[in-house]
Parts: structure tokens; sequence; C-alpha cells
């Protein structure tokens, strides 16, 4: 069973709300990031923000991918780090989009770290089903921090 890996921010706290300035009714700009517990042996960290309340499917609103395992965090703003890759969101972009959920309910955002056995073969622009089949079967670890967001 992988291990867990223990992602915190100093913009939210686990369950709490993300501030506006992380998301589209703000500068829209990636929140910092810390996590521990990378396991040795790990090759490579990935990261996803995904919103699965959004209607009709889960949203992606970042994937980040191929990270030196020796990454432990990601400034507000982040700029991915040297040899790492960023995959299509949902909005056809690559990189971070914010929350950004139609008004109503709080929506709730899962930014999960994982540790990879293998740097990917994924380029710039990779979709979730490929990030998901690359990762298949190669997770050491994972952790993920949950942040909610309402208009």
């Amino acid at each position: 069973m992988a291990s867990s890996i223990e992602v915190s921010s100093s913009a939210f706290s686990g369950g709490g709300a993300i501030p506006a300035r992380y998301t589209c009714s703000g500068e829209d700009v990636s929140p910092p990031l810390r996590w521990t517990g990378v396991p040795d042996g790990a090759r490579s960290l990935a990261l996803t923000v995904i919103d699965p309340d959004a209607p009709g499917r889960p949203f992606v609103h970042w994937l980040l991918f191929n990270m030196p395992a020796s990454t432990d965090a990601l400034t507000e703003a982040a700029t991915p780090p040297a040899g790492s890759a960023q995959g299509r969101n949902d909005l056809g972009v690559n990189g971070y989009r914010g929350p950004c959920p139609p008004a109503g309910s709080p929506h709730h955002y899962h930014f999960k770290v994982y540790a990879l056995d293998v740097k990917t073969s994924l380029r710039d622009g990779a979709s979730e089903a490929e990030f998901e089949g690359a990762i298949k079967d190669h997770v050491l670890a994972s952790g993920e921090l949950v942040g909610t967001f309402k208009r």
C-alpha cells in the first residue's frame, strides 16, 4: 500500500475556504503548497487539482508532472520546477486555473501530490486520461489537501 504524503498551504487549511486571490474571482494564481513524506525511491512528483463537484464530471484545474523528487513546495503563482511539464486542464490550457464554480453551493478542490517511481514520458499538454495512464502502477505515495470555494 502506498504511504502518505502530508500536503498543506499557508493560504488555507484543510477543509477551509480557498481565498479569492487563488480563484477566478481574484488574481487566479496558484496557492502556495508544501508537502512532506515523499518516500525514498521516488523518481518524480506530480500534482493534480480537481473539482469533483463540477456538473457532469470532475473538473481538472491543474496537472503538473515530472517535478524533481526533491521538490517539497511550490510558491504562490508558481513557475513549474525545471524539467517538469503541465498538462491541459479542462479549460483547454496548460497550467493552473483556479476555482470558478457556478453560483450556489461550495465546491471542494483536491490538491493531490503523487510520488512516482518513474519520470513519465508525458509532455506539456497531456490530457488527464494520458496522465492517469502514465502513473498507473507507479504511485509510491500520495496525499491531498482539500479546500472549498463558493461564488
